[in-house]
């Protein structure tokens, strides 16, 4: 059978990618973006801005009224900050968190009791290598991603019964627009030149274009695990996140090998 998708941020990068994959198998693909000019060329599209809870349940809404339900719901819109800790303002952390995490948030509260109501859907969730790993520099991206991993994984756990999947990608460096329109930048400190953090911002704009992995194949591996009947929680993307994240997790376990007696020993006298 054809599914139901509804994509934010399908203007560019992966949101577009996958939403042109989905529509070229003959899936019915709802392509969303804050300017709805950048997806008109879609066949069903909608004006969303995440950022906005009644225009985000106007669109669930009007997505289920005019095709019947939701099968895949796609967690795309978000940017990146570049930035050290101590750069970052508190407007600005708030702006990134609005988008990447509680617009995420947004669109699956107001999709949740659709897809309990048909018992089944999958909830994809568009993470990052950074959502595992904490690179210098990018601590406020990193905030916004580990979030949403932590408040997914919960959420696979709360709704499981229901028939409903939640799978979280996490990709490498692919060729989109990341490294360019969509990261934002704080004021530099110069205390911080010469160091991994503040370097970052040099280093991802040399790489913007770039990018070693191929987003067209990024939507067909996602359309693959929510065609999949028992679809993985977590999905790296590119040799890239694969290797960081194991290297991530195998220093975790070495970590807790090394520190565990002094770890364990804490019960009450």
């Amino acid at each position: 059978m054809s599914k139901v998708w509804l994509i934010t941020g399908a203007s560019t990068g992966f949101g577009r990618a996958l939403a042109t994959a989905a529509a070229k198998r003959g899936d019915t693909v709802v392509a969303t973006a804050r300017d709805i000019a950048s997806v008109a060329d879609f066949t069903h599209h909608d004006r969303l801005d995440v950022t906005d809870d009644d225009q985000v349940r106007e669109v669930v809404a009007r997505t289920v009224r005019e095709h019947g339900r939701i099968d895949v719901v796609v967690n795309n819109a978000g940017h990146g900050l570049l930035g050290v800790t101590e750069e970052v303002t508190d407007d600005e952390l708030r702006a990134l968190l609005e988008t990447n995490l509680l617009g995420a948030w947004r669109v699956t509260r107001a999709a949740l009791p659709h897809l309990r109501q048909q018992r089944g859907g999958h909830i994809v969730q568009l993470s990052s290598v950074g959502g595992v790993v904490g690179n210098p520099g990018h601590a406020a991206y990193a905030t916004s991603k580990f979030a949403l991993e932590g408040m997914s994984e919960a959420l696979a756990g709360e709704i499981a019964g229901f028939g409903i999947h939640v799978t979280i990608v996490e990709p490498g460096p692919f060729r989109t627009d990341f490294a360019g329109r969509s990261i934002h930048t704080t004021e530099p400190n110069p205390a911080y030149s010469g160091t991994p953090g503040g370097d970052l911002r040099a280093r991802f704009s040399q790489q913007d274009g770039r990018q070693p992995n191929d987003p067209d194949k990024a939507a067909a591996a996602i359309i693959a695990v929510v065609d999949a009947p028992e679809p993985p929680l977590r999905l790296p993307l590119g040799p890239e996140a694969v290797t960081r994240i194991r290297a991530k997790l195998r220093d975790q376990l070495t970590a807790i090998d090394e520190w565990e007696a002094l770890a364990l020993d804490t019960r009450a006298q």
